[in-house]
């Protein structure tokens, strides 16, 4: 008798293990996972949570009509505490141990430098949402921001023909800034334009009042700024108590955005210019549906802006290549990405088939007192990407993550 208790036993045991493991494998199939990798605390947390937030937005709207190739996204979220090693560690961990075929996130360039041996090695796809220096090509990469051409020489060209003569540069001390000024002076120089002065500060830092004084006195007429993050709140600042306002000196910004406008405060900001792709303020049908989505999940005093926009539509372009593919394989994923597009706030977007960037629009705006950007200027039509811009360089992109 025993023994047959115990042998009852043990098949009510298999049997509850086997219904586990079906559990399991059905959850297994039903779900796809992919990464969202932004700095959600640190000095870049101000600009990269809201890209985290655009993001998610995606994902529920894609989860809420039925999900990709009918799987629900499982979003796998990590915190890159703007360190670029720990980046690097939280990639690692998204595609080994988490087992993700694509990750959404960056924003700095070392974050993404960080990042893309981890992507190339293990084959993996980063949709990467930036404005950046460009001087990069990988087949690993998806580059939803735009390329030097696309933001940082046309906004030069403007201020060259706003009638600006005196220029300085100052930025943030990592990749972006250093590889954007050597784009801008090398632009410069070809325009006979004067260059005043060039200096650097380190991420996160807020005393600017050694640079604003120099400043004011080069005599400059434009300040060209790639600072990043909360360090332009302190940028800002000491402009403004020196009296550096536009318009006597316009300062063309190329990482300060909706949010952070809002961060910095408009009686500082007013009146100063940034270059982007894509404004708030942009009247379009996808947009207002964008912005009424993306208030109602995270509050009415929500903006939206460039990044957030990229970080946005980078989603459903990786869903329809998916689609298109029939698969979440990253090297399937790359080669039909080129062949869809996507109705995004900012208009029709879709992806250069050399080199992994958006063919995107162009736009300039000047910070208001509403908080938000009037928009002074728009490219006639969509930009294809150059990420190599001939100026500063002679190599160029002949395919994905080939360059000669």
């Amino acid at each position: 008798m025993r023994k047959l208790v115990l042998f009852i036993a043990s098949l009510a045991l298999v049997f509850s293990c086997k219904q586990k493991e079906g559990k399991a494998s059905a959850e297994e199939v039903s779900t796809v996972k992919v990464g969202v990798l932004h700095s959600l605390t640190g000095t870049m947390a101000i600009s990269e949570t809201d890209c985290k937030n655009a993001t998610m937005l995606a994902i529920e709207e894609i989860n809420a009509a039925g999900g990709v190739l009918g799987k629900q996204i499982e979003p796998i979220i990590e915190d890159g505490a703007s360190d670029w090693p720990t980046f690097t560690e939280k990639a690692t961990k998204l595609i080994g141990q988490d087992g993700v075929k694509s990750v959404f996130g960056c924003w700095t360039s070392s974050s993404r430098k960080a990042v893309l041996p981890v992507f190339e090695s293990k084959n993996s796809l980063l949709f990467y949402p930036v404005q950046y220096e460009g001087m990069e090509a990988s087949k690993n990469v998806i580059y939803t921001g735009a390329a030097p051409n696309q933001q940082i020489l046309p906004a030069v060209d403007y201020m060259i023909k706003e009638g600006k003569k005196k220029f300085f540069l100052v930025g943030s001390d990592y990749v972006f800034p250093r590889t954007a000024n050597k784009i801008i002076k090398a632009k410069l120089k070809s325009e006979g334009i004067e260059i005043v002065g060039e200096e650097y500060a380190p991420l996160g830092h807020t005393d600017f009042t050694s640079i604003a004084q120099k400043i004011k006195s080069s005599g400059a007429d434009a300040v060209l700024n790639t600072v990043n993050g909360d360090s332009n709140i302190g940028f800002f600042k000491q402009m403004k108590s020196l009296g550096l306002s536009a318009p006597e000196v316009t300062c063309m910004s190329f990482s300060i955005a909706e949010v952070e406008l809002k961060g910095i405060g408009v009686d500082i900001m007013e009146g100063q210019l940034t270059a982007w792709n894509y404004f708030m303020t942009f009247k379009s049908e996808a947009n207002d549906k964008f912005i009424k989505a993306y208030q109602t999940k995270y509050g009415a005093d929500k903006v939206t802006d460039d990044p957030i926009e990229a970080a946005y539509f980078g989603v459903y372009l990786w869903a329809e290549a998916v689609k298109k593919a029939n698969s979440f394989e990253p090297d399937a994923v790359q080669q039909a990405i080129s062949k869809v597009s996507y109705n995004a706030p900012e208009g029709v977007v879709s992806i250069d088939p050399v080199t992994n960037h958006t063919i995107k629009n162009f736009m300039i705006g000047r910070a208001n007192a509403e908080g938000q950007f009037d928009i002074l200027y728009q490219s006639p039509e969509m930009i294809a990407p150059d990420p190599f811009p001939s100026i500063a360089t002679d190599k160029k992109v002949i395919a994905p993550g080939n360059i000669q």
